[in-house]
């Protein structure tokens, strides 16, 4: 969840020093247009980096999860379609296992301790961003996330984020908070151990697995687990999962057999991880194929840039929502209003952000401190 960086249309200055010339600038000026092209350049040799088609894939989940948490609000918080959507909160937790790999692990030989010392932040980050979201839940008392933030003991409220067996509110992030830490001390280790992160995944998965056969709930070990996955499957190059994922036909056979599965078993561990795998695989097609054309692609990234923010944000403006428009009933025309206007509030609070903080530094360090 790094910065973006600035985009073409945002960049000050000119192409070369002929048009420079031509306008016939004070050398005291030209010296601000060379280092706001030099800052321009810095930014797009950063977003070069990236993989836009992950972004891509990491901003598609954010639209899933707003039509989720949609149908949550207006349609119903109960019924059999949702076991068709239950991939979604592991997707997130694969993806970021995968990029842990992808990214971090390239860059761990030459940076000493920086790499796990920035997943350990992150990861305290994330849970003292649950911690703060769950008290200020509780304050303002908001409808539909109450039951997630009953007054507890102290003892049962270390349970709840240790263990996922009790409910918390923004609780997909507190997994994911866990798979930063675990893995900043397993990258430690990779140097003696090149094996342990695969080795790690296997103990949890099938943990996991044998904890379900027995019918134990296993709170967050199950997501957790599928994290662990992400982290082991990105050790694959990206060039080679491109290769992989070049059948379209095999894909969506496969995924057809997967729905079918999963209407007849549930949505039992084993289907969530092909659930997870399968659903992943066809957006991130999706993504190669056109992250680079149209609008809605660009936006599908720049949404996959700020998934964080824009899993608090449609949250905050759902609440709105409900409360905005629950005097009009629950009406088909209602329903469909409050899902058109969350998708494009989602939109419009990361485009505003985005545009803010490169104007304004002083937010982009709050922001890179609070979600960097």
């Amino acid at each position: 969840m790094n910065r973006p960086a600035i985009e073409q249309s945002h960049s000050a200055g000119f192409k070369d020093s002929s048009q420079r010339d031509e306008l016939l600038l004070s050398p005291a000026t030209l010296n601000v247009l060379d280092r706001s092209n030099a800052d321009t350049e810095v930014a797009r040799a950063k977003k070069s980096k990236r993989i836009p088609a992950l972004d891509f894939t990491k901003g598609a989940l954010v639209l899933i999860m707003v039509l989720y948490h949609w149908m949550n609000y207006f349609v119903t918080a109960d019924g059999s379609i949702y076991k068709y959507l239950r991939f979604l909160t592991p997707s997130f937790i694969f993806i970021t296992g995968f990029l842990i790999s992808q990214v971090s692990l390239s860059k761990y030989q030459a940076s000493g301790l920086h790499i796990p010392g920035r997943l350990l932040l992150r990861g305290v980050k994330l849970l003292g961003i649950v911690f703060i979201l769950n008290i200020a839940i509780s304050t303002v008392n908001l409808k539909g996330l109450q039951s997630r933030v009953t007054h507890r003991s102290p003892y049962d409220t270390v349970e709840a984020y240790l263990t996922g067996t009790a409910p918390v509110a923004f609780s997909v992030l507190v997994p994911i908070a866990y798979l930063l830490i675990l893995s900043a001390g397993l990258l430690v280790v990779s140097r003696r151990y090149r094996n342990i992160y695969h080795l790690t995944c296997g103990a949890f998965v099938a943990c996991a697995f044998l904890l379900e056969l027995q019918g134990i709930n296993t709170g967050y070990l199950q997501i957790f687990s599928i994290g662990m996955l992400g982290v082991s499957v990105g050790y694959i190059p990206i060039g080679r999962i491109n290769g992989l994922l070049k059948g379209r036909l095999g894909l969506c056979l496969a995924y057809l057999a997967y729905l079918f599965a999963i209407t007849l078993w549930n949505d039992v561990y084993p289907l969530q991880i092909v659930g997870v795998c399968l659903s992943l695989a066809i957006i991130y097609r999706i993504g190669v194929e056109n992250a680079d054309s149209g609008h809605v692609s660009q936006v599908a990234i720049l949404l996959g840039q700020y998934s964080l923010f824009a899993y608090i944000s449609q949250i905050v403006i759902l609440q709105v929502l409900r409360r905005s428009l629950g005097f009009l009933g629950t009406g088909i025309g209602v329903s469909g209003a409050a899902f058109f206007a969350c998708v494009s509030c989602t939109i419009l609070s990361v485009e505003v952000l985005d545009r803010a903080r490169i104007r304004m530094a002083g937010l982009d360090k709050v922001y890179t401190a609070v979600f960097g």
